[in-house]
């Protein structure tokens, strides 16, 4: 068995409208045999945590799909699970960002 990371994208829409697109990206650990399999238990996760939505929830999640899945090596203290690029065009006010984020996660 192969561990993967999966990204599960998620479409909100609200039950007020709105002319926001607004999506939630759902990073999971998945094990399977084999890349195919893994997207495929991926696919199923997404497919159950779909929620139409009603009155109480103000929303509703509709599973887009699938659109990363990376397998994992060996999971040990500092292994590397997720990396991306972010390109912005303030650099300062992305790491004054990443700064405050990080102050408070130990407030």
């Amino acid at each position: 068995m192969n561990w993967y990371v999966a990204k599960i994208v998620f479409r909100i829409t609200p039950v007020k409208a709105s002319t926001v697109g607004q999506f939630d990206e759902h990073l999971r650990l998945i094990r399977a045999e084999s890349l195919e399999q893994a997207f495929i238990k991926a696919r199923l996760l997404g497919i159950r945590e779909e929620d139409e939505g009603n009155e109480q929830s103000q929303a509703c999640w509709e599973f887009v799909n699938v659109s990363e899945l990376m397998p994992l090596g060996e999971l040990c203290d500092g292994a590397e699970v997720y990396s991306q690029v972010h390109e912005v065009r303030e650099a300062g006010a992305y790491i004054q960002l990443v700064h405050q984020r990080a102050s408070s996660l130990t407030a």
